[in-house]
């Protein structure tokens, strides 16, 4: 079912909408009113009520009604059903519906006079069923807004997983355009060929290095995870062929902890090191960048530094249109709220910070 496909579909709209909120309680409150209105005309044919008592008692369900659906839906669900608490949340969905119970018998002996009657086998039947039938009635309430906020939060992540799957699909072939282009294959490949009479092996090398590196992104790149470790080699790839045509530029990527068993979504940092290499010093003086990846407990900290120079400085934006705005979507829908980007600047340097929660 491809949600975005159907989102003229009015039960997804007025499920998912923000501005139908206020339409989805008052439809929630005619619901339960109407609930209410059935209990109280089921009283009137057992019992005589006044006029105080009829809209009274109406009030009070509505009440009860309305407090233990939101009691439900924005408590229960959320802090027990949705962490997999099942026992704990249907026990508690219970005790509610038992009070529930209670409270309608208290304020029945509390508020409505009762019709004389003997106690005999046919009105404890009738107290059964009527406790039962009660009972049920909101239990299937609870449950049937239950399975609402179930069936809304599954399209809001089937919505988000397409979202996802799209912006992560327009990136790759964006950095298929962009980060490997046409240019940057010119200059490697007439690198090779000026060194071919050279220096055949330093040839062969930039060769295979390209090799690898199209590979990575044709191939590697269509899973959904990759190795922490292959991502750091396509780095080290690009870093290495980018210094065989560059007399005055270095580089060095460091890993601290673990990372053997490591794995993120693919192309994850290239984009900050395109913009490294992209805004790097391009005069005589030496230029440089740093990468550092390091594992603590469960984080990853990604350290990307290079040296600048005042007709080179890093911008928001990069060619193809990938700029700081994207990076930062592609990163909300694959790690929502669970990671932190910070990119700093002095005179010298430009220096980019991203920490991510695994």
């Amino acid at each position: 079912m491809q949600i975005t496909e159907n989102n003229n579909n009015l039960i997804i709209k007025l499920l998912t909408h923000p501005y139908l909120k206020i339409f989805r309680h008052l439809i929630l409150l005619i619901f339960i009113a109407s609930i209410s209105g059935g209990f109280i005309w089921y009283m009137q044919e057992e019992v005589e009520m006044t006029t105080f008592q009829r809209y009274g008692g109406l009030l009070f369900f509505i009440f009860i009604f309305l407090g233990s659906t939101y009691l439900n839906i924005y408590i229960l669900v959320p802090k027990l059903l949705e962490k997999n608490k099942w026992a704990m949340y249907f026990s508690s969905l219970l005790s509610v519906v038992l009070l529930i119970i209670l409270l309608i018998f208290l304020i029945q002996a509390l508020y409505i006079p009762k019709a004389p009657s003997t106690i005999n086998e046919t009105n404890i039947f009738s107290i059964i069923i009527n406790v039962l039938s009660s009972t049920m009635s909101i239990f299937l309430l609870l449950v049937g807004t239950t399975t609402l906020v179930l069936f809304k939060h599954w399209i809001s992540d089937m919505k988000q997983s397409e979202e996802l799957e799209s912006n992560t699909l327009s990136l790759e072939l964006k950095l298929l355009e962009n980060q490997i282009n046409p240019h940057f294959l010119f200059n490697m490949l007439n690198n090779a060929n000026i060194m071919i009479k050279k220096d055949p092996e330093a040839a062969s090398h930039i060769i295979y290095k390209l090799e690898e590196m199209l590979r990575y992104q044709m191939n590697d790149n269509t899973r959904k995870k990759v190795l922490l470790k292959e991502e750091i080699l396509f780095l080290d790839d690009y870093l290495e062929l980018e210094r065989t045509r560059r007399d005055y530029f270095d580089y060095i990527i460091s890993t601290d902890g673990n990372i053997d068993q490591i794995e993120l979504p693919p192309l994850l940092f290239i984009t900050f090191v395109e913009n490294a290499v992209k805004h790097n010093s391009v005069n005589n003086t030496n230029s440089y960048v740093r990468i550092m990846f390091r594992i603590d407990k469960e984080q990853l900290l990604f350290v990307c530094e290079n040296s600048i120079s005042l007709q080179s400085v890093p911008s928001n934006k990069q060619d193809g249109g990938i700029g700081l705005i994207n990076i930062r979507r592609r990163l909300d829908l694959l790690f929502d709220d669970n990671y932190s980007l910070e990119q700093t600047k002095t005179g010298t340097s430009y220096t980019t910070r991203l920490i991510l929660n695994l």
